[in-house]
């Protein structure tokens, strides 16, 4: 049977341990005396990366916890899986609810709950292929911006002890809308600041996460179809795992405007053709490289209308093709020039503890123009790109035309 998390070990982190193990362990007793008894919040719990989050913060026993998130099927799973495990223990009262995070529903919980101890925000359009048409540009940035800051004054009222909102690799010298919205989503968080403790994190691809194109290939094998990957494009990963303890990290040792994100080499980034061939490998298949998509598609069709050698592994269909997307970033980065940068407070964890941002004055004039672009019926993508480059001349946003929907 196909292990997922001992291939994740051993051929994407490289890693049998997490590598923020270490840190957990050193600052047990401070995480212990933030969480225990505490009642927290998490939105967009049913993802990868917020029920990793969940899962690492468990174990310090908060007294409340409740999670939002707008796929029931998800927030079902979460809850039997951690019901099943055996090393969770779920607290008394927990409670999950299948509602959009900026809707008068959680507006009436969390003044009734008079807010929490800690809240973290997981909802995001995380994809590069979010940034399709007009419209999908706008949901993108009323979920990552627009939503988010209805959030943060909501929380003006009832101020929580900790505040984390997960950010991206991509955030670092954005070249997509989805980066540049989480750029402008920590411009908007750190403009609150001053007002409550708020913290972010950078970090890599979440292997095998929801949705992710590796995810994709464990949904290709069981219905027979062939396996896709860029060959030209390099990123750093974590587990899944490691990816809740980032944040659990980022969120309860950080200091207010602080972000984090894990201390990984050059040497550690991974394409992932070369990932796509040893999970062939592990399936116990041969790779066949296929130079069309139809041809990939045929292939597949007939894997089993012939006799297969019980000696011999079976071959199976893959394409392997450059990027010619839009928003595509040949390389990730943590953090950018003129950062002040700590690497020493922790053993896998860097801190940028400083970095030049807008002030609350600049963030509302762009959230201000935003709804001046989306009132109107016939607004353009380019528009938006516009908007964000006057917000961030660095963006180098370079339309090609063509999104990942197009792909296999």
């Amino acid at each position: 049977m196909f292990n997922l998390t001992q291939f994740i070990s051993t051929y994407v982190t490289h890693r049998q341990v997490s590598m923020f193990a270490a840190d957990i362990e050193a600052n047990k007793p401070e995480i212990e005396k933030q969480v225990c008894n505490k009642r927290v919040c998490v939105i967009g719990g049913a993802g990868s990366i917020g029920s990793s989050f969940i899962k690492a913060l468990l174990p310090f026993h908060p007294k409340q916890l409740i999670v939002v998130d707008l796929n029931e099927n998800g927030l079902a799973e979460l809850t039997r899986d951690l019901r099943s495990s055996a090393n969770i223990q779920v607290p008394e009262d927990y409670r999950t609810y299948t509602l959009d995070f900026a809707s008068p529903i959680f507006e009436r919980i969390f003044h009734e709950e008079k807010g929490f101890d800690i809240v973290a925000n997981f909802s995001a359009h995380k994809h590069v292929r979010s940034e399709r048409d007009r419209y999908s540009v706008q949901a993108l940035i009323e979920n990552n911006d627009i939503k988010a800051k209805k959030l943060m004054d909501m929380m003006l009222v009832y101020k929580p002890a900790h505040f984390f909102c997960v950010s991206t690799d991509k955030a670092a010298n954005p070249v997509n809308i989805m980066g540049a919205s989480k750029r402008i989503l920590e411009d908007l968080i750190m403009a609150y600041s001053a007002e409550y403790n708020v913290t972010t994190a950078r970090f890599a691809n979440v292997a095998f996460s929801n949705g992710s194109l590796p995810d994709g290939w464990l949904h290709r094998l069981q219905k027979r179809q062939p396996l896709a990957a860029p060959n030209d494009v390099k990123r750093y990963f974590v587990s899944p795992e490691e990816s809740g303890q980032i944040c659990l990290l980022a969120c309860i040792l950080g200091k207010s405007g602080e972000v984090f994100f894990p201390k990984l080499g050059e040497e550690q980034m991974l394409k992932f053709s070369d990932i796509c061939d040893d999970f062939i490998r592990e399936q116990g298949l041969q790779k066949h490289l296929c130079a069309t998509d139809e041809e990939a598609k045929q292939c597949a069709a007939s894997l089993y209308s012939q006799p297969q050698s019980q000696s011999q592994p079976q071959p199976y269909p893959v394409i392997y093709t450059g990027s010619n997307t839009t928003g595509e970033k040949a390389y990730e980065e943590f953090y950018v020039q003129g950062e002040k940068i700590n690497t020493t407070r922790f053993q896998s964890l860097g801190v940028v503890e400083q970095s030049q941002r807008h002030s609350m004055l600049e963030v509302n004039q762009l959230f201000r123009q935003f709804e001046s672009i989306f009132a109107r019926p016939d607004f353009t993508k380019a528009e938006v790109v516009d908007a964000i480059k006057s917000f961030i001349p660095t963006f180098e946003h370079e339309e090609k035309g063509k999104n990942l929907d197009s792909k296999m």
